[in-house]
């Protein structure tokens, strides 16, 4: 490649020796295979290709390039006339090869290579590419796999070839690449840009991770697209901003992400544009591909002729769909991870940026005079404002007016409709410019690596072509700008520093001229006189500012340049040009002169926005839109002036340019055949316009003079120094002295070589290749002795292995085979001894078995004998008491067998559980029942042993209880399961109760609270009823004071019912000095605990009985007389029990329950 030093690429990528033809080992995964060589056939047509091409005379780096894609088996030409080129100008893919090389055969052979349909055409290692205007069946899957790990020159041209070589590169070289692809508007740089990351998508790793990667990387293009292309004049689907990517991928070449740059939107399009192209294609695809929901959510009508900024009219592309276009964007942007949250704001910032367009101005005059504007129809704003959340008069207001800062004091100014109208077009614009920015850091957001991860990078470009409209203005000057400083890269690399580095290494070389345009990048961007600096200058100049005093600036600073003119230049020069007009000047650029209008670029160098708007933007309630206008915030207001547009795109212009530097770059030059985007139509004269501008006929002269391929010596010797005897294996030397040496070996002409100081140049590829094959058949060759010895060595190791492992696998084997001999030996001799044992024993117990039976056999004789004597001689004394003796036997023989049974299972000591175990015999059953009784009464006096004083005191208290209560009053069974707590007020804790304590003055019994029922009207009040050892207390409860002091002696008898009730009538005697106002009726919540204590504790004091009757009627003694009581049951749902109802003066009724 002919470039510098550190930007120089080898034609032939480095190969693994794993994967080198005739190599039986497999490659190794991580390592790429080596790029294919043509088949025999085609190598030996590019050879004799080669030879007719040296007699013309051209030493190219590319001889195989005017043959790739040709088949081995095409007949051989017939003899070419002597006149004519000895190349087919169609055959040629690599324009070095032309002969002779003018212009016209240039162009020729472009244009006869695009009517056959070969649209792409290589200068070396540049790519030209002439768009079609159509589509060709040459980007298949069929071709990707073709053109994979490819030699460069080795196919037919094709922009596959120039990727598969950036990506072989940065693969396998660890250089980063950026492919840089110029060209007009409409040359087809976007397309271009497509397919190159088409390709590396399509050949790099596999896997979900991967895959992922890859489709956001891709579908970032159709989302940027909408947003920021339009159909221009030129091209139906022109780039209106400038593009750049870093591809990043980790060390396999595998994708990890990117990073997306954006240049210089052209927004001015969102306002206006000329008949006969359209605003921003997402407009449309919104409008034709909304559904009747989501247009009605955005307050948007379908009819594109409903909005002004559309120009009210129908634009329709032939071929193009809208509405499946916008379906596309919508699944993209799901692809790259946007939120459905996100993707209907960003639909509604583009639906407020469509009606702004719609927003109407209308002037009247105020009383003093001044005009000022308003806004008649509010409809559009406040359907603007519901969908950014802001109130319509704040908006009215921004747009209508302007806050301006007099001294220290805020003045609110009224604008003029004209006034109105800039600065509603400066917010459309802003918004949408902002919100492509948003957009493309969402993108990078989605994308962008992690870090920590070591990446190599790989840079599209795809920008803004050249421009030269009719009327030209800011926006061409910033583009022109920006291809001049691309175009001044392609000079430098491809050019210039071609020719500086011949001087540099003492190549000789003959100087080859070219146009080197840094003087026109100096006239733009020069700090002091540049064009950019002194329209910075005179927007930050106070005082009255016009472009009129810009171009007159302009004037002065450049009237000397010669690729500057204006209209005083030429009168000053005395020359008469009608096509420049005034308030004009004209550039001479490397692409053609253009015109440039001054009109307009102050305000937009300046693009300024109100505050007030930018503070009404801020004041919506919509998260996207708000920040987008960060410095709309009160609180962060800035009297500091923002950057201007031109400085802003020169600074990103200048970053562009040095990360370009920092990379090997990659060209395709992109070419325009036609004006009328007519398909296959080839125009002689826009064509060769294009081929000067670019410098074309000058890089193929470079390219022909110099030489194919140079490296730096230490790299040269370590590739190829295994074709060398001396610097195999390694070389004690100098590097370049190594390299010498090696080529000396080598039969190659001296004419080939040239030696410089730090690098080796060879001049013809068919070297290069020469070398590259001695290089794959010494790899072969080493790889098969390496493959050889490692075989041996595996197979000596294997051996020994085996070896030594079969050694370890007899002895195992023997030692086993012993044991196992051993085990039958040991298994035999136990079971002949267990035989013999057997037989012995057995026979020893038939034996035994013999002498017992004889042994018994004379026992049981010996016996009868002894018995039949005894009986002989004791029978006559035997008979007479033998039964009764026999009875009692047996008697005392089954009263102690059930004695020792009872005393083995005697039931638990519970004193519930009266479980005994049944009599066995029938004459057992009373002295059965008396044990069971005596072992109940037993266990009752342990239990009683074992309970404490209180608990026994309690255990009584519910004896007398069931005395008195069982089987006659309904209430007792419930009390069962409730402790007698005796104190229920809790007279410790509560210091009010504690003086009636005091009133008794002995031991406290009961306490808890009753109510008493009154004698005269039978209602009941709440009482408190202290018992004690001597005196029953009832008090008042708020106050403690006692009401009522008896004497336990006073109460004559009790009175209660027979039912669940707590009623009872305490008795007193007439004699009794507490009982003046008769018997008391108590209604008491505990009264089986209180009746119960009452006995117990008379019973302690007078041994004497409380007197208890328990009846549903009973006579009561009153002051004013007896009365009779009766006491009816009611209903069980009955809330208030009992109840007490007087009936007449002497009877009462109680309702219980």
């Amino acid at each position: 490649m002919a470039v510098g030093s550190r930007r120089a690429r080898p034609w032939v990528p480095l190969g693994c020796s794993a994967g080198v033809r005739g190599s039986r080992a497999a490659p190794s995964p991580s390592c790429p295979p080596p790029p294919r060589l043509p088949p025999p056939g085609r190598r030996e047509e590019a050879e004799a290709e080669f030879i007719r091409a040296a007699r013309i005379g051209p030493r190219c780096p590319s001889f195989l390039a005017g043959c790739g894609g040709q088949s081995s088996a095409a007949p051989e030409p017939p003899a070419m006339e002597a006149t004519a080129s000895l190349l087919d100008a169609a055959a040629v893919g690599d324009l070095v090869l032309l002969d002779p090389l003018t212009e016209e055969s240039l162009l020729r052979a472009l244009q006869e290579r695009f009517q056959r349909g070969d649209i792409y055409t290589y200068i070396g290692n540049v790519v030209i590419s002439v768009n079609p205007y159509r589509s060709l069946p040459i980007y298949t899957p069929e071709k990707v796999q073709e053109y994979h790990g490819c030699n460069f020159f080795a196919v037919k041209p094709h922009i596959y070839a120039i990727a598969d070589d950036a990506y072989r590169s940065l693969r396998d070289r660890d250089q980063d690449q950026c492919i840089l692809i110029t060209g007009e508007s409409g040359a087809g740089k976007t397309e271009a840009s497509k397919l190159v990351m088409s390709y590396v998508a399509a050949v790099c790793g596999k896997g979900e991770e991967v895959t992922k990667v890859k489709e956001q990387l891709l579908q970032s293009n159709p989302v940027l697209e909408a947003f920021g292309n339009a159909k221009t004049i030129r091209n139906d689907n022109s780039s209106r901003f400038g593009k750049y990517m870093d591809v990043e991928f980790d060390f396999k070449g595998e994708p990890l992400g990117g990073v997306i740059s954006n240049y210089l939107l052209e927004k001015s399009r969102v306002i206006r544009h000329v008949q006969g192209e359209r605003n921003f294609h997402i407009f449309y695809q919104l409008l034709a591909g909304g559904s009747a929901e989501l247009l009605q959510r955005l307050r948007l009508r379908q009819d594109c002729r409903h909005y002004g900024y559309l120009n009210r009219e129908s634009s329709s592309l032939p071929g193009v769909d809208d509405a499946a276009n916008f379906r596309a964007v919508q699944d993209a942007m799901g692809v790259i991870g946007f939120s459905t949250d996100e993707v209907m704001a960003l639909l509604e910032v583009t639906a407020v940026v469509l009606k702004l367009g719609n927003v109407q101005l209308s002037s009247h005059f105020q009383a003093s005079g001044m005009e000022a504007c308003s806004i008649p129809e509010p409809r559009e704003l406040e359907e603007i404002c519901q969908l950014i959340r802001l109130d319509p008069s704040a908006l009215e207001q921004a747009l209508c007016s302007r806050t301006v800062k007099a001294r220290d004091e805020m003045v609110l100014t009224s604008l003029s409709v004209s006034q109105g109208y800039y600065g509603r077009d400066a917010l459309a614009k802003n918004i949408y410019s902002r919100l492509f920015d948003w957009l493309v850091n969402r993108i990078n957001t989605s994308i962008q690596v992690k870090p920590g991860k070591q990446r190599k990078v790989m840079g599209v470009l795809d920008i803004y072509g050249f421009e030269i409209f009719q009327d030209n203005g800011f926006e061409q000057f910033v583009i022109n700008y920006c291809n001049e400083k691309l175009q001044q890269i392609f000079i430098l690399l491809t050019l210039k520093e071609e020719q500086e580095e011949y001087v540099r290494e003492g190549i000789q070389w003959t100087p080859v001229e070219f146009f080197d345009n840094s003087i026109i990048c100096n006239l733009i961007e020069n700090g002091t006189c540049g064009i950019l600096a002194m329209l910075d200058e005179e927007c930050l100049r106070p005082g009255v500012v016009n472009e009129d005093t810009f171009l007159g600036k302009l004037n002065q600073a450049c009237a000397a340049h010669r690729h500057y003119e204006s209209k005083e230049t030429q009168n000053a020069k005395r020359v008469t040009d009608a096509s420049l007009p005034p308030r004009c000047f004209r550039i001479h650029h490397y692409a053609g002169k253009v015109t440039y209008n001054v009109t307009g670029f102050i305000e937009k160098n300046n693009d300024l926005l109100f505050r007030d708007l930018s503070q009404a933007m801020w004041a919506s309630r919509h998260p996207l839109l708000r920040s987008l206008f960060p410095e709309g915030d009160p609180q962060k207001v800035s009297l500091k002036l923002p950057p201007t547009a031109g400085s802003q795109f020169k600074a990103s212009v200048a970053t562009l340019m040095r990360n370009l530097y920092s990379k090997n770059p990659n060209y395709i030059r992109c070419i325009k055949p036609n004006e009328t985007k007519a398909p296959m139509l080839f125009t002689r004269e826009l064509v060769l316009v294009q081929i000067r501008y670019l410098g074309l006929l000058e890089n193929v002269r470079v390219r022909r003079a110099g030489y194919a391929f140079r490296q730096l010596y230490g790299s040269f010797l370590e590739r190829y120094k295994m074709l060398g005897k001396k610097t195999w294996p390694r070389w004690a030397g100098s590097e370049r002295a190594g390299a010498e040496a090696l080529l000396a070996e080598l039969p190659i002409p001296a004419e080939e070589l040239a030696y410089g100081h730090t690098k080796l140049f060879i001049r013809s590829p068919r070297t290069l290749f020469d070398l590259e094959r001695r290089r794959q058949e010494r790899v072969a060759e080493l790889a098969t002795l390496i493959q050889k010895m490692f075989r041996g060595w595996r197979c000596r190791t294997q051996f020994q292995l085996m070896r030594k492992s079969q050694i370890l696998i007899a002895a195992w084997f023997r030692g086993h085979a012993q044991k196992h001999r051993y085990r039958q030996m040991r298994r035999s001799a136990l079971l002949l001894q267990a035989y013999a044992r057997g037989w012995k024993s057995r026979r020893l117990l038939r034996e035994l078995k013999s002498q017992r039976r004889r042994h018994r056999a004379a026992s049981t004789i010996s016996a009868y004998w002894r018995g039949y004597q005894v009986r002989k001689t004791y029978r006559k004394y035997f008979r007479s008491g033998a039964s009764a003796r026999l009875a009692n036997f047996i008697y005392r023989r089954l009263v102690q067998k059930f004695f020792v049974g009872l005393r083995n299972n005697l039931p638990p000591l519970a004193v519930t559980d009266r479980t005994w175990p049944p009599a066995p015999y029938r004459f057992l059953a009373g002295t059965n029942q008396e044990l069971k009784d005596i072992f109940h009464r037993w266990k009752c006096k342990k239990y009683r042993e074992q309970l404490t004083p209180q608990r026994r005191a309690l255990l009584q208290a519910k004896l007398c209880a069931s005395e008195l209560f069982k089987d006659k009053k309904t209430l007792y069974p419930k009390s069962l399961p409730q402790p007698f707590q005796g104190e229920y007020l809790g007279l410790t804790q509560n210091p009010k109760y504690q003086k009636l304590h005091a009133v008794a003055k002995d031991k406290l019994v009961m306490a808890e609270a009753v109510r008493k029922v009154n004698r005269a009207s039978g209602k009941t009040v709440p009482r408190l009823l202290l018992l004690t050892t001597e005196h029953l207390v009832l008090a008042e409860p708020k106050g403690a004071q006692p009401k009522t002091v008896l004497s336990l002696g006073d109460i004559r008898s009790v009175s209660v019912t027979r039912f669940s009730d707590g009623f009872l009538a305490l008795h007193l005697k007439e004699s009794s000095t507490g009982g003046t106002k008769g018997d008391f009726l108590l209604v008491s919540d505990h009264l089986i605990e209180l009746v119960t204590r009452l006995h117990q504790t008379l019973m302690d004091t007078t041994a004497q009985a409380l007197p208890l009757h328990i009846a549903d009627q009973f006579s009561t003694r009153f002051q004013k007389g007896d009365m009779a009581v009766t006491v009816v049951e009611s209903a069980k749902g009955s809330r208030e029990v009992p109840v007490c109802k007087k009936k007449g003066s002497h009877k009462m009724e109680v309702l219980v329950h």
